[in-house]
């Protein structure tokens, strides 16, 4: 104690130029977390921000010279090393998909088959495991319907209208192709595409070139059903575009179909406005929306250098998580194709995470490793999350609320992010805090503002 209160020299300075830093840095977390309403990392915030200064201060008080300057050195070395660029790859693979998807065996598909008809008889005569299994979800009373857990005629009522609006889309994904055919530099094109569907509401924009395994082998839903899918474009642009975290993090509530059925219609919306100019180009083009895909958005949105698959399988997006919906043109225009990112921090990160497998009510998501014999990914229990979503009405979402990376884009977040591109050290940490300020099961956030009509 007689060192610290009678030397003011360098160890106490920068001791205490550390209890600052780290007082103010976590007040910062706080009034940002207390903003948004996040009531528990404001709190565990603001201890941090008493406890952190309080062991600087008490090394300071009872230690000696030498001590205080192990003790900083210690910081300094911490910090540092987090921050250098160290990823470790430790073995992390990107081998393409080796197997094609029929979209007749989704659930969307078999949601959409009669009982009776011979589209139900023809397919579970071939699968009749897969009729077991189907049976649970067919017993709930179903997506947006009375008698669901989280049943709410305004809200359910306003996600429908939406989901109708996308439904008057699908009359326009293809169209006739103008004759004259307008020629372009594809890399200036390409960027002009891009900025105009970030102007028309994409949140990012990627082009790969079309692949075997990007494509279903059959159509699974409407009146062409069984039909094989005849898609020869060369070109694939992939649309991102952004859900509101708000409405996120009440899933699986009201709100959380209803944000799904919105950025579904805008995300439909830029597809198909491209499509029909790149027709009146002269070149054809097809807009793959919700529930009228020929192609795997995810699958495609990856090779576009958009993200990831993670644990979830849901692309992981670098700024937005697991928090977007897509949309895809394919195409014969000639384009500026992107570089497929494979990138290993986001596969580290969900290996080590698991927040959303913890969080999974239906305990859908895997636990263990990524590899299948397939292909390099997490491969969900399909059945057991739409039977979730038919016993609570809502596309439930609990698992992209819950994610890192889906915290909103401000400041403190996007250098959280931009620290776990850069560090293997930075993302263990990085875990570790979002579970000390969020818990690692999230609870649901409470609806609040024009939502909360009571």
């Amino acid at each position: 104690m007689e060192y610290f209160l009678t030397k003011f020299d360098l160890p106490n300075l920068l001791l205490l130029l550390f209890a600052f830093m780290f007082f103010i840095l976590f007040l910062l977390v706080a009034i940002v977390s207390l903003n948004k309403n996040e009531k528990r990392a404001a709190k565990r915030s603001v201890l941090l921000a008493i406890l952190f200064p309080i062991l600087f201060i008490i090394i300071g008080l009872y230690s000696n010279e030498y001590t205080a300057w192990i003790f900083i050195g210690i910081i300094i070395i911490s910090k540092i090393t987090i921050l250098l660029p160290t990823d470790f790859k430790r073995g992390i693979e990107f081998n393409k998909p080796i197997n094609t998807i029929d979209e007749r065996d989704i659930m969307f598909s078999r949601r959409e088959l009669e009982k009776g008809s011979e589209r139900f008889r023809d397919y579970y005569k071939k699968y009749p495991d897969k009729k077991i299994l189907d049976d649970k979800f067919r017993a709930a009373p179903g997506l947006l319907k009375e008698g669901s857990s989280q049943y709410d005629p305004f809200m359910f009522r306003s996600a429908e209208a939406t989901f109708n609006t996308v439904e008057v889309l699908k009359q326009k994904v293809d169209g006739e192709v103008t004759s004259v055919k307008y020629q372009a530099d594809p890399q200036s094109l390409t960027s002009y595409i891009k900025s105009w569907a970030k102007y028309l509401g994409a949140a990012d924009v990627g082009v790969t070139e079309l692949k075997d395994y990007h494509i279903y082998t059959h159509i699974g839903r409407g009146d062409n059903y069984g039909d094989e899918v005849k898609l020869d474009h060369k070109y694939a642009i992939v649309f991102t575009v952004e859900m509101n975290h708000d409405m996120v993090s009440r899933a699986p509530e009201g709100p959380i179909v209803m944000e799904s059925a919105k950025e579904y219609l805008i995300s439909g919306s830029v597809a198909v406005q491209v499509a029909d100019f790149i027709r009146q180009l002269g070149y054809p083009a097809r807009a793959h929306i919700d529930g009228n895909y020929h192609v795997v958005c995810p699958l495609v949105a990856k090779d576009a250098g958009l993200g990831e698959i993670g644990r979830m399988g849901l692309l992981m997006t670098p700024k937005l998580g697991p928090r977007v919906r897509i949309s895809v043109v394919t195409t014969d225009l000639v384009l500026s194709v992107d570089e497929t990112t494979n990138d290993t921090s986001v596969i580290d990160f969900c290996e080590k995470c698991k927040k959303c497998a913890d969080a999974c009510p239906s305990r859908a998501i895997p636990t263990g490793p990524r590899i299948t014999p397939e292909v390099d990914h997490w491969q969900i229990n399909s059945e057991a999350c739409f039977t979730f979503w038919c016993i609570v009405g809502t596309d439930c979402g609990r698992c992209m609320a819950v994610c890192p990376y889906s915290h909103e884009s401000n400041l403190m977040h996007n250098f959280v992010r931009w620290g776990i591109r850069r560090s293997y050290l930075f993302r263990q940490i990085a875990i570790k805090f979002d579970n000390i300020l969020y818990g690692k099961k999230p609870p649901v956030k409470k609806t609040r503002g024009w939502i909360n009509y009571d």
